[in-house]
């Protein structure tokens, strides 16, 4: 099986609630991809450990590997997929409660997506909402709303329906 079909399968396993073989077989994929130098291989399994470990509440443990997978991304030059990377770090600061470490990231995803000439509608938005909540919870309801309004219309662009603010 290809590297991206194992990973496929993990991320099926996740799904499936079957965190262990998930991880198991993401370890042996990043440990191949490093060895074969399949930086774009490495970054999608460290993204997707990042995101079993978190499912299995080790928040800690993901930020290493967000952190490999953002340094990986930079070297590659890849804008969007930089975005998405800084984007997940900022929503595990966020959820560990580290508002102030998660802003910067928020802040750099949303320049990258608004750089780009057609930036993916639902990473976009992804990447809005929770710098709305961001700024709720510091208080600058203002900037809040304007945030998931814009959000908002980029989720309706791709038919999904979301409440007038975040909750």
């Amino acid at each position: 099986m290809k590297l991206e079909e194992r990973i496929d399968a993990a991320w099926q396993a996740r799904r499936e609630g079957r965190h262990e073989a998930a991880q198991r077989e993401l370890l042996e994929v990043i440990t191949t991809s490093r060895k074969a130098g399949k930086r774009l291989v490495l970054i999608r399994a460290l993204k997707a450990l990042a995101h079993v470990v978190r499912d299995r509440g080790e928040d800690e443990r993901a930020l290493p590997l967000y952190e490999e997978a953002i340094t990986l991304c930079r070297d590659e030059g890849d804008d969007l997929l930089l975005a998405h990377t800084v984007r997940h770090l900022g929503d595990l600061h966020r959820a560990t409660g580290r508002l102030l470490e998660a802003e910067p990231y928020y802040d750099e995803a949303l320049t990258l997506y608004r750089r780009a000439a057609t930036p993916p509608p639902l990473d976009y938005a992804n990447a809005l909402s929770p710098m709305a909540l961001l700024k709720r919870d510091q208080g600058d309801i203002d900037m809040a709303r304007r945030l998931w309004s814009e959000a908002r219309a980029l989720y309706e662009s791709v038919g999904i329906d979301v409440p007038q603010e975040p909750e």
